[in-house]
């Protein structure tokens, strides 16, 4: 019988996925700031969109559910050297620092802004609190989390019609479970972007998927179960959506043309994300693990940097983005750098109509940012891999 995956291969194949995903994340982030179209309709706005738009912003969607999930099962694996007291501490601290982290540094990086204008809930502070409600779950049996989890993600799109509407502290806290609103307090501008309800349940789901890459299971039968847990959610995907009922918010509809319908039957809500935003995303990301386990060659190797360093490439990512941005609003179009010290969400920006890029620039300002990381992120992963004794190298 074949032998269990060491713990350096089961790293890597879970890193290659990781790498992938915070790769194609820069792209979107690319796109935020330098497509014309941007601050002027949402791109999976079939009534506005190419196709080359809508996929451009639609293959993004696999990043934060994978990034989530997967800080889910490093959780389960880190256990497996620490006592569940230890580990319910990290993630605690882990996930408080996280929270600090999104709303101060990382919200400064998005704006550039001293004064602190806009606040976000997005996805550092999603990933954050859902480590902080682990960090309680874990204490519970695996099948106990996993029922939690399931109930989570498969459950909360019967709370799609339910809205605290105005600007008060009731309707603040529903937001941040369940309802993607703004809200203004003393002259700063809130974005509750990412409702962490169903995240806290991606993540448990995450934490019991990382049972399977124990020794308790062969490369055998932990890819056996991986393409039938994969295979099953897109599946399961099909099913609910072609029955057009229950597990988005926005049933598809028929479009201009056939390929048009399949992107409406491929667009699923982010914010909060529904049951079939999980599974279109997931399954697939499952799948992915399931064919690239014993994946080792030179390009995998590359992006498997990125994905041992998620947190520094993140922070990183963003401040060039954003200072790109300024330098080419500076130098390349009418606008001024200060254009882009925000004073209004990102995503929102009506000062900002009327600049921006085509985008095959994007694409270009894209592949030059990521290429420009690799030295860093591999200096920085070399470092974390030589000064393991250094405790905060943990948290980032």
């Amino acid at each position: 019988m074949q032998q269990p995956l060491s713990v350096s291969k089961r790293i890597t194949s879970i890193d290659l996925l990781r790498g992938t995903v915070m790769i194609i994340m820069a792209l979107d982030h690319v796109r935020d700031y330098f497509h014309a179209d941007a601050f002027l309709y949402d791109p999976l706005d079939l009534a506005k969109t190419s196709p080359a738009l809508f996929f451009t912003r639609w293959i993004t969607h696999f990043c934060a559910p994978v990034f989530i999930f997967l800080a889910g099962t490093s959780a389960l694996l880190s256990g497996q050297k620490k006592s569940k007291k230890e580990l319910s501490l990290f993630l605690l601290k882990r996930g408080a620092w996280l929270i600090f982290l999104e709303l101060t540094l990382i919200t400064f990086l998005w704006n550039f802004d001293l004064a602190f204008t806009n606040i976000y809930f997005i996805v550092i502070w999603t990933l954050g609190i859902s480590m902080v409600i682990l960090a309680a779950l874990i204490h519970l049996p695996v099948k106990f989390i996993f029922v939690i989890g399931l109930v989570l993600v498969a459950a909360h799109n019967l709370f799609d019609q339910v809205h605290v509407p105005g600007n008060s502290l009731k309707a603040f806290g529903w937001s941040l479970l369940h309802d993607q609103m703004f809200f203004t307090w003393q002259g700063k501008n809130i974005l509750v972007g990412y409702p962490v309800l169903p995240w806290i349940g991606v993540m448990a789901l995450g934490y019991c998927f990382g049972t399977l890459f124990t020794a308790a299971y062969s490369v055998q039968q932990r890819k056996k179960l991986l393409l039938l847990i994969g295979g099953t959610a897109v599946a399961l995907f099909i099913i609910i959506r072609c029955i057009n009922v229950y597990g988005d918010p926005v049933p598809w509809s028929t479009q201009s043309s056939p390929f048009y319908t399949f992107l409406s039957f491929i667009k699923a809500n982010k914010y909060p994300p529904s049951l079939l935003y999980v599974l279109m995303t997931l399954g697939p990301a499952i799948l992915f693990l399931a064919f690239t386990e014993n994946t080792a060659n030179k390009i995998s190797n590359i992006i498997s940097v990125y994905g041992r360093v998620p947190m520094f490439y993140y922070l990183t990512h963003i401040f060039l983005v954003h200072l790109f941005a300024m330098l080419a609003a500076e130098f390349f179009t009418d606008f001024s750098w200060k254009a882009w010290i925000l004073k209004q969400p990102l995503w929102f920006a009506e000062d900002l109509k009327g600049y921006g890029f085509s985008l095959s620039v994007v694409y270009l300002v894209w592949i030059f940012i990521v290429v420009a990381l690799y030295p860093l992120c591999k200096r920085y992963d070399r470092y974390k891999i030589n000064h393991k004794e250094k405790w905060w190298l943990s948290y980032l």
